[in-house]
């Protein structure tokens, strides 16, 4: 049980091309946003479709892999896990982020 504890799984579509940042040491970061879609119909009857928007992030080959083969409007399924970060912006207020780290990448072709 101890590898589900911090596990995420999503299919969705990209909204928009891969961020690919290429660091001098050789290695790749690939930044991205998925949409997750849930449709249902509420306690009057109404269909509600509701899109959550997930921040991901990912390294070296699983990077590589998004790089050369993943677009804006692809679907596709992720697997890793949730990671926050912090920082001061310029104005000294700290932020924060909340982002899938990536370590896997399931190619489910085309858009939907």
């Amino acid at each position: 049980m101890s590898n589900l504890s911090n596990k995420v799984q999503l299919i969705g579509n990209l909204g928009q091309d891969p961020e690919i940042i290429n660091l001098e040491s050789g290695s790749q970061i690939a930044k991205f946003s998925l949409a997750t879609t849930d449709r249902y119909t509420n306690k009057i009857g109404e269909k509600v479709t509701d899109t959550q928007w997930h921040r991901i992030v990912a390294y070296n080959g699983t990077a590589k892999i998004i790089n050369e083969y993943v677009k804006k409007g692809n679907r596709i399924g992720i697997e890793g896990k949730l990671t926050t970060r912090a920082w001061e912006d310029k104005d000294g207020i700290k932020r924060y982020t909340t982002e899938v780290v990536c370590n896997e990448v399931l190619l489910l072709g085309g858009k939907n």
